[in-house]
């Protein structure tokens, strides 16, 4: 038995993010989608924007999976299920309400049809 409860996802918390994000090692990778080497930029990046743009992205609404979400199951395979920061392999340039600019592309929250049931990336098969 865990000597601590599994914290919660809502609200969006950068703290609780980086006490768990921490947690990931980029030599392992957490779920199917990533190679070593892919999820050691992605490892990075995500601690990039836990420092610098983390308290933005809460105070325009986003959510831990908007941004971390993976699939159940497949894990990053299923790109419709991932957040902007599972997705992305460029650095943030900007962040509004709904859309988060990287170098070359952008994510967009509020995408049409975009199925439910995602989990964080670091609950992925847990």
């Amino acid at each position: 038995m865990s000597a601590s409860p599994k914290p919660k996802l809502v609200p969006a918390d950068p703290k609780l993010w980086r006490q768990v994000f921490v947690d990931l090692r980029s030599s392992v990778v957490p779920c199917p989608g990533f190679t070593l080497q892919s999820w050691g930029g992605a490892h990075e990046r995500c601690i990039d924007f836990l420092d610098r743009w983390a308290d933005e992205a809460v105070r325009l609404g986003w959510t831990t999976l908007d941004l971390f979400g993976v699939h159940p199951e497949a894990g990053a395979i299923r790109p419709d299920f991932c957040g902007a920061l599972v997705l992305s392999d460029a650095p943030i340039t900007a962040i509004t309400a709904n859309r988060m600019a990287f170098l070359n592309t952008a994510f967009y929250r509020d995408t049409p049809g975009k199925p439910a049931g995602a989990v964080p990336l670091w609950a992925f098969g847990r």
